[in-house]
């Protein structure tokens, strides 16, 4: 099979499978995208080719885009290995593999060290903003000349033009936290 057909085959399933999952008969994507059911029916199963006027009618109704539609199946590991800075305690992992929206990354850290101390030197900026829940222990959060206790349960988001570090409270904690890349570059590299 030569990789257009495998990409063929590819946009075919993802049309039938979001046609699906919306519910949708064949009759149901006809009226919407303005093709009939045979058309529908012989562009799932590869009796037809889609044309570009085609695919882009059916993307929009099915609520996706075509770059989407023909994007070749992603062959990374699925499984999100865990990167230990043990100088800093942190342990992330990296739950979005692509930047989202604004250069947006999702991730999960567990801290084992608290903050550093105001003492030992000025506390890091840059700008944006931080946001994070705590899903077990608590975390200190260093933020101006301010100490904050956040605790299981509970988010924090602040301004990263505030001098500001964080860091486990009592134990260890894991947190989720959503960092844009000014954020990702200070609290994740190091």
């Amino acid at each position: 099979m030569t990789q257009d057909s495998e990409l063929d085959v590819l946009v075919r399933k993802r049309i039938r499978g979001l046609r699906i999952a919306r519910g949708w008969s064949l009759d149901d994507l006809a009226g919407r995208c303005f093709l009939s059911a045979s058309t529908l029916s012989r562009i799932e199963t590869g009796h037809r080719r889609i044309g570009l006027d085609q695919l882009t009618s059916i993307a929009r109704t099915l609520g996706t885009s075509i770059d989407q539609l023909v994007e070749p199946e992603d062959g990374h590991d699925v499984v999100i290995r865990p990167q230990q800075d043990q100088a800093r305690g942190m342990t992330t992992w990296l739950l979005s593999r692509d930047q989202g929206p604004h250069g947006l990354k999702v991730a999960k850290i567990r801290l084992t060290q608290p903050p550093p101390r105001r003492e030992d030197g000025e506390l890091p900026v840059h700008p944006g903003r931080d946001w994070f829940t705590v899903l077990s222990g608590t975390v200190l959060v260093l933020l101006g000349e301010r100490t904050i206790r956040v605790e299981t349960g509970q988010a924090a988001e602040f301004s990263t033009m505030v001098p500001h570090a964080f860091g486990a409270d009592g134990g260890p904690a894991e947190i989720i936290a959503i960092l844009d890349p000014d954020g990702e570059r200070s609290h994740l590299r190091p």
